[in-house]
């Protein structure tokens, strides 16, 4: 006998209900994914269940959720064979939030659709998450082991209450129908829920299946003519049934077992790049912490890479449960690159932002992904180079062909995103040896930027005390720089650095493997043991003698320069500009006024040539005041800068040319 029954909704769901119905918009495709979970749930349920009475599989012992649609009726249709509900079981699970979560649940809601559309899953209420999208749901279910009479139908309009009546449902588990609202007619097209399904459930372990459809042309209009045109076709079910999802997550999955190529799609699915990636790493690990990641570099950065309030980071998932998108506090914010899969075995379900933060597996695992990503790099800068060339014996090295495959992958990669890695050096303090031996620059050897800290050591003279690198605009405005004229002369290699990011990152990194880092464009230039003893006699012997003249700069440039002195570091320029060693660049300085930052005013130092003609010159001359900020200005304009009063530089140098 059929019994129909109108119930009320616990006041927590009628809340709820409302919050569903009048703004979780911001993501509507949730409510797929929260339905294909618990339809997946119940079929884990049945498992269980049936591990101690196998009976409750009845004849259909495959498990498996059936995603179907009516275009005609406006519904859409999911259906599991799992567990099933009793009427009670219908009206206490689809009548009121578990009293355990309910205080929790209603406390956190916050009125932000974002975050309110993420709880919604995480408190096991993610049934509700259908009115998003329907403005009726029907529920049809039958538990597992009871006779088919023993059905139950349950009816809402997602408003104050629900219907609940006995009805005879031959197959056992649960069908949600749900009655589309007409903003919502997109979900009535077997390409837009096989994309949704393919986000978010593609991890779901059980088949989910969808009727196949194929094309069919229309009917003639005029059947005893086929050139009279056709009625318009349309894509129609075959009734053959179809695996839609992987029904295995890939990282899940033995290594030995996924192909270079599914590797490839898996990325383009997760991270829209059109491109394959760089390289990645798929591992388990086992210990305290257990999680399995599979971590990939792309090949090209993203037009928004320095935009470092974007959303970054990668997904994670617990148990295979999918939570969120761009997981930051997995991955640190130099790494923000990488894409991926965190899945964590220990976090719980219902993790937030906030928990994340603070918790002590999240560190463990932030801490063991970012040495794998370091290691991936490492392996990469590695096989960069091989040196095939044959041997005293005329044997030439045989190079294994995964090695080949990476040859000159860590350039392309260094290419795209070694300015974001350096970054690292001030946030990374733990990992801070491992990314200088990561960074690569051009050299007054080489203008390509492959030149690492250790080449550069292996290359060093001997008596050379000190990394020598300056930092400038452009690659050329570096290579002629005043300061690298005593460095060309005595052969010895300056590291040239180009990047926006390297005066910032440089004062984190004093030192490489021991050796001192040196900017050839601060403090005086002390060469050490690579300057014979007679240079620095005739260097104090020209400062000595041009004493004079230096009060008289002094005096002339008190306003611009902080100290001018006779120089070590020039051969064929005037003069150059220099900062104290614990002073801020000027270079920085620069890019700071550009940035609409506050820069300190700091005044540069001076140096000058004592055995240059135009320094010579100003002994005795009556434009002494005008060359000696001539020779300023022309200092300034050498390394990028722009005089303060461009117009009386240039009045000062027609007057001495007339």
């Amino acid at each position: 006998m059929s019994t129909k029954q109108t119930l009320s909704f616990q006041a927590e769901v009628a809340q709820l209900l409302h919050l569903v119905t009048h703004s979780l918009y911001s993501n509507q495709e949730i409510f797929l994914r929260e339905l294909i979970s618990n339809a997946s749930d119940a079929c884990d349920k049945l498992r269980f269940e049936g591990l101690n009475n196998s009976a409750l599989f009845e004849d259909a012992p495959n498990l498996e959720v059936r995603v179907s649609f009516d275009k005609a009726a406006k519904t859409l249709t999911i259906t599991d064979n799992g567990i099933g509900m009793s009427q009670q079981e219908a009206i206490d699970h689809l009548g009121t939030i578990a009293k355990s979560g309910t205080k929790d649940f209603m406390g956190k809601l916050s009125g932000d659709q974002k975050a309110d559309a993420q709880l919604i899953g995480q408190f096991g209420v993610g049934f509700y998450s259908g009115f998003i999208v329907a403005d009726k749901i029907t529920v049809e279910s039958r538990r597992a082991g009871l006779k088919a009479e023993e059905g139950v139908r349950w009816i809402s309009g997602g408003t104050g209450d629900f219907e609940v009546e006995t009805i005879t449902r031959a197959a056992r588990g649960t069908s949600i129908i749900l009655h589309l609202r007409d903003d919502a007619e997109e979900y009535l097209n077997a390409w837009k829920l096989k994309q949704v399904i393919a986000k978010y459930s593609d991890h779901i372990s059980l088949p989910i299946l969808m009727e196949k459809e194929e094309w069919k042309e229309g009917e003639l209009i005029n059947p005893s003519d086929e050139n009279g045109g056709r009625q318009p076709g349309g894509m129609v079910k075959t009734g053959e049934w179809e695996t839609i999802n992987k029904a295995s997550a890939l990282w899940t999955r033995p290594k030995k077992d996924i192909t270079e190529e599914q590797y490839a799609d898996f990325y383009k699915a997760i991270s829209h790049d059109h491109e394959a990636p760089l390289t990645w790493a798929h591992n388990r690990v086992e210990g305290n912490t257990e999680y399995t990641q599979l971590l990939y570099i792309p090949a090209k950065a993203p037009f928004d890479l320095w935009n470092r309030d974007k959303k970054a980071g990668v997904k994670l998932y617990v148990k295979r449960v999918f939570i969120m998108d761009d997981a930051e506090a997995l991955m640190p914010t130099y790494l923000r690159f990488v894409k991926g899969v965190i899945d964590s075995a220990d976090l719980p379900l219902n993790v937030s932002r906030e928990l994340l933060q603070e918790s002590r597996d999240v560190r463990s695992i932030r801490e063991g992904s970012t040495k794998r990503v370091l290691s991936m790099l490492e392996d990469l800068a590695k096989h960069d180079k091989h040196d095939t060339a044959a041997g005293a014996d005329g044997v030439t090295d045989v190079v294994d062909a995964d090695d080949k495959a990476k040859e000159g992958k860590y350039t392309a990669f260094y290419s795209e995103f070694g300015a974001v890695l350096k970054e690292g050096l001030g946030e990374d303090f733990g990992n801070r040896e491992r990314l200088a031996k990561l960074l690569r620059f051009a050299s007054t050897t080489s203008d390509a930027v492959t030149v690492g800290f250790a080449d550069y050591k292996a290359r060093m003279k001997e008596g050379q005390e000190a990394i020598y690198y300056i930092t400038a605009d452009t690659l050329a405005a570096a290579k002629n720089s005043p300061q690298l004229e005593v460095f060309k002369k005595k052969g010895i290699e300056v590291l040239l650095m180009t990047d926006r990011v390297d005066e910032w990152a440089l004062n984190y990194l004093h030192e490489f493997d021991g050796t001192p880092l040196q900017s050839v464009a601060k403090g005086a230039v002390d060469l050490g043991k690579l300057q014979d003893e007679a240079e620095k006699k005739a260097a104090e012997e020209a400062a000595e003698a041009f004493k004079p003249v230096l009060a008289k700069l002094k005096e002339a440039l008190k306003d611009k320069a902080e100290d001018v002195r006779v120089t070590t570091r020039l051969v064929d320029s005037p003069a150059c500009l220099v900062v104290q060693d614990d002073g801020m660049s000027t270079q920085l300085a620069r890019m700071l006024k550009q940035a609409g930052q506050q820069a300190p005013e700091t005044k540069p130092v001076l140096e000058v040539n004592a055995e240059h003609a135009l320094v010579k010159k100003l002994d005795g001359s009556v434009h002494f005041h005008d060359l000696a900020h001539i020779l300023f200005d022309q200092a300034l304009l050498a390394e990028g800068g722009l005089p303060e009063d461009p117009a009386a530089y240039v009045k000062r140098v027609n007057a001495l040319l007339a």
